[in-house]
């Protein structure tokens, strides 16, 4: 079996759990399979979607990157600082892209260039930027943001209403949430950049084998460090809508959230030995991991006991892709 025919297998096993999960948790709560229901869902994926984006283009160098849950954090912690100090929002926003980015960055090189482990390299950046955030916030909330930040994560499009009798508006519509809108042009962009583009194309060759690669006339370096700007970038982007949603900047916010994306890419079939990945997977492994977090809600269970069906969900994914590796 070739790898694209794994990555297939994989990606259809995925949505055949996703059309099952929606299936089952439809039959238990009839307010599950509504459209309310599903702008919430949707809504709550976007932030495992753009960070599971980043971390498929690294595991497909081979690479890993656990960073991303406290850059997150720094970088919209940034953002607000920004626009509290009277800053345009826009800019703000932008200034907590790049402080991302640079992390990425750092991450990036310290894998190429200083030849740490991914794992490493990573690990002490989670550690570093999530001390930056709580620093430079005295490990407190930035809030009073304004209506201006709000509208990035709250805001929507071809919301329909009306005013009712009473005089309140009656929602016909709620409207496409802008982050869900963010979420599908990243993931179509991202699609195209790996299936279309040279750069793609040296992605998967790094992954496959980093030797052969460099035999043949690619930057590995640069590849890598490519993606790990990448990654740093988009969990730039997830702090500053994440925060935007909130209204609230949270020097907290993000724990966890790098092993929801990485299990969105694994689950999506996207190989952490390297070199076999989609973002269409990943997606797919995103609302996996989404509607099952939304399907024990609504039916009451635990927050407990929610991490450790997740967990299992997870360790299940990792040894059905060790298990296709191997053969």
């Amino acid at each position: 079996m070739t790898d694209r025919q794994k990555d297939l297998f994989q990606k259809f096993a995925a949505l055949a759990s996703l059309l099952a999960l929606t299936a089952v948790f439809s039959a238990v709560s009839p307010a599950f399979f509504s459209l309310g229901n599903g702008m919430t869902v949707a809504l709550q994926v976007t932030s495992i979607a753009y960070l599971g984006i980043g971390a498929t283009c690294v595991i497909i160098t081979g690479g890993i990157d656990l960073s991303v849950g406290a850059v997150l954090a720094l970088s919209g912690v940034v953002a607000a600082l920004l626009v509290k100090a009277g800053m345009p929002v826009w800019a703000g926003m932008s200034g907590g892209l790049l402080v991302g980015a640079l992390c990425g960055a750092i991450n990036g090189l310290c894998v190429t260039w200083l030849k740490l482990p991914p794992f490493i390299a990573t690990l002490g950046m989670m550690l570093v930027a999530r001390g930056v955030a709580l620093q430079i916030t005295d490990a407190k909330a930035i809030g009073g943001l304004g209506d201006g930040f709000a509208e990035l994560g709250n805001g929507s499009l071809w919301r329909v209403a009306k005013v009712g009798d009473d005089g309140f508006p009656d929602v016909l519509f709620p409207g496409i949430p802008y982050p869900v809108l963010l979420m599908i042009v990243l993931a179509i962009a991202v699609a195209v950049l790996l299936n279309r583009t040279q750069l793609g194309r040296h992605l998967y060759a790094v992954g496959s084998n980093a030797e052969a690669a460099r035999l043949s006339g690619v930057d590995v370096r640069g590849v890598t460090l490519f993606a790990y700007v990448l990654s740093g970038t988009l969990a730039g982007l997830t702090g500053c809508v994440l925060m935007s949603r909130l209204v609230t900047a949270q020097p907290s916010e993000g724990l966890m959230y790098e092993l929801d994306a990485i299990a969105a890419a694994v689950i999506g079939g996207t190989s952490l030995s390297g070199g076999v990945g989609s973002i269409s997977g990943t997606l797919i492994g995103a609302f996996v991991i989404g509607i099952l977090r939304n399907g024990l809600n609504m039916g009451g269970v635990s927050a407990f006991v929610q991490q450790i069906i997740i967990g299992l969900v997870i360790l299940l994914t990792v040894w059905i892709d060790q298990m296709r590796h191997r053969r």
